[in-house]
């Protein structure tokens, strides 16, 4: 009778070539996996005595990055549109952290009277704002109007958070050093803002849409790191990578099954939250960017903006454009 050792070895000599490619495509997954993954935050800056505010703090990267500023001893405030939901992901990171010193306040990004309301709040209640982190989003959604009227895309993703940094900068300035953290995307090298047609009504694409929100974000940054120059306040835009989050749930629904099929199967390879979070964490804590101030981030290194994003005259431009927009000019 053939022993079990022997018998392995016969199937491993019959079958090597199809082992062989098997080992190969294991290994190629993991070196993929591993690329994917990205960088990771290697600073251990404590935040004690420091409050930071992050947007979208209930879920995906913007809960990891509420959790890791709460275990480096700062006082976190999620604003969030969902309180329920907020208030659950509070409770989670104070168990997990051990800091009790975590809050929820109300934002809802598409009413920018909900927006004033927080930042009048966070004038009133907090004696000081270290880190604003600009997080929360919305990817890939039908023409949807805002609560003011502005197509749902960018009024979420750029002029509710550009109305936010700006009620909450006099605080950020007396709070110097101070840091202002603007989650943008890839998607912004595909962009172009639409300065005739901001709110994209003559012809509403949801990609063309998103990435205009994507690449404001990062003009965003570079305009307002223009003004701040001198302040000690410092501003960091940057792309998270690929991620499974719920930012997807208005484009799944619209996919064929096959299309779906793949995505399942690539999700597996993709960042998952807290490794999408370690760009936004890195521009939030780290030591060596203190006096840098206006750059794009990816993988927890600078990176090259898309060079739509490097226009200073577009960035001016829609300054001038988004405060009209909010009532700031």
């Amino acid at each position: 009778m053939q022993s079990f050792a022997d018998a392995v070895k016969d199937f491993a000599e019959e079958h090597v070539a199809g082992l062989t490619v098997a080992a190969v495509a294991a290994l190629g997954v993991l070196a993929l996996r591993r690329w994917m993954a990205g960088g990771v935050c290697r600073s251990k800056a404590r935040l004690d005595g420091k409050t930071v505010l992050i947007t979208g703090a209930n879920t995906g990267i913007g809960k990891e990055t509420a959790l890791d500023m709460a275990q480096r001893g700062a006082r976190v405030i999620l604003a969030c549109r969902d309180m329920t939901r907020a208030r659950i992901a509070a409770d989670d990171i104070r168990q997990q952290s051990g800091n009790g010193n975590v809050v929820v306040k109300k934002l809802d990004l598409a009413s920018l009277q909900s927006v004033r309301d927080l930042a009048k709040d966070v004038e009133e209640s907090e004696e000081r704002l270290d880190v604003l982190i600009n997080n929360a989003g919305i990817m890939m959604c039908p023409k949807l109007q805002t609560e003011d009227g502005f197509e749902m895309q960018f009024g979420v993703n750029h002029l509710g958070h550009f109305l936010l940094t700006n009620h909450l900068l006099d605080l950020l300035k007396k709070s110097a050093p101070s840091r202002v953290v603007i989650v943008s995307s890839l998607a912004h090298e595909r962009g172009q803002i639409h300065f005739d047609d901001i709110n994209l009504d003559k012809h509403y694409n949801r990609e063309k849409s998103y990435c205009q929100s994507k690449l404001a974000n990062v003009l965003f940054g570079r305009e307002l790191a223009a003004r701040l120059q001198g302040t000690g306040v410092t501003v960091y835009s940057l792309h998270p990578g690929v991620i499974r989050t719920e930012l997807s749930r208005h484009l799944l629904p619209t996919l064929a099954l096959w299309q779906r099929m793949i995505i399942g199967i690539f999700k597996c390879l993709i960042k998952s939250p807290w490794e999408g979070a370690q760009t936004t964490i890195y521009c939030a804590v780290e030591e060596s960017l203190v006096n840098v101030s206006g750059l794009y981030y990816s993988d927890c290194a600078p990176k090259t903006a898309a060079p739509q994003a490097r226009d200073d005259a577009a960035a001016k431009e829609l300054w001038d454009l988004s405060a009209s927009m909010v009532g700031l000019a």
